[in-house]
């Protein structure tokens, strides 16, 4: 039976090994963080309306009763309209669209806010409920963004050329942003490679049951060898939310 693996998977992966086969593996009990459940609340709800509205169902009487959620609405449809207000016979558009590949032993699933595709482009939207990263560098080298890119270009007709992906922050009380990230043939080599060192690691891991921690661990890993030791010390929850509505800050 193939894995599965996500965006989620291949970040915490690649950042902590050790700390993947902790969470994923080892099934180590969560420990709940009430900031953090506010913050998964807000964003599953905002994404749940997005996905409402984009298949025609009535949300107002949902965001009368939820006013944060009724102005960050309000302020992303008024700032793109042409992509929420768009109406154009050519384009195939669907909220929460999924789609699978297979490569090695493992089947990798990405599931995208709204896709937009026509004759000649396909366009990757994806809400962001928490401010932008001033780095925007982040969003281009991780993976959610190159997996995304990826897995449309293996499993349709689109060249890399004609694929990118806009992530629109949308958290109040900024107005909304978006950064947009074109893709190329390039870049999808580049990723293929880097999915196959990946995997092939993670195939040799998982035959001796040994994650070893990366050589830059102490200074770039977020959850050191302490935190194997005291699992009380992060939450599993803000590591759960990378697996469920792909929102954890970049």
């Amino acid at each position: 039976m193939l894995m599965r693996l996500s965006q989620g998977h291949l970040n915490l992966l690649e950042m902590c090994p050790p700390k993947f086969k902790q969470i994923y593996l080892d099934n180590v009990p969560s420990f709940s963080d009430p900031e953090l459940e506010e913050k998964f609340h807000w964003g599953s709800q905002f994404h749940l309306l997005m996905q409402q509205r984009e298949l025609g169902l009535p949300i107002e009487s949902l965001l009368r009763e939820e006013q944060e959620l009724n102005h960050s609405i309000k302020a992303l449809i008024q700032a793109a309209p042409d992509i929420l207000e768009q109406d154009d016979p050519n384009s195939w558009r669907e909220a929460e669209h999924s789609r699978t590949l297979v490569f090695g032993n493992y089947l990798l699933t990405v599931v995208y806010d709204l896709l937009i595709a026509n004759n000649n482009q396909a366009q990757i939207i994806d809400w962001k409920t928490y401010l932008q990263p001033p780095n925007n560098n982040k969003l281009v080298h991780n993976w959610q963004t190159r997996l995304y890119q990826y897995v449309l270009a293996e499993t349709s007709e689109y060249l890399p050329e004609q694929i990118s992906m806009t992530y629109w922050f949308v958290k109040l009380p900024q107005k909304p942003k978006n950064y947009t990230i074109t893709y190329s043939s390039k870049q999808h080599n580049k990723t293929k490679k880097d999915l196959t060192s990946l995997l092939t690691n993670l195939d040799q891991w998982l035959t001796t049951s040994h994650f070893p921690h990366r050589a830059n661990c102490e200074t770039s890993c977020h959850f050191r060898q302490d935190f194997l030791t005291s699992p009380g010390n992060t939450s599993y929850t803000e590591l759960q939310s990378i697996e469920d509505i792909e929102e954890i800050v970049i």
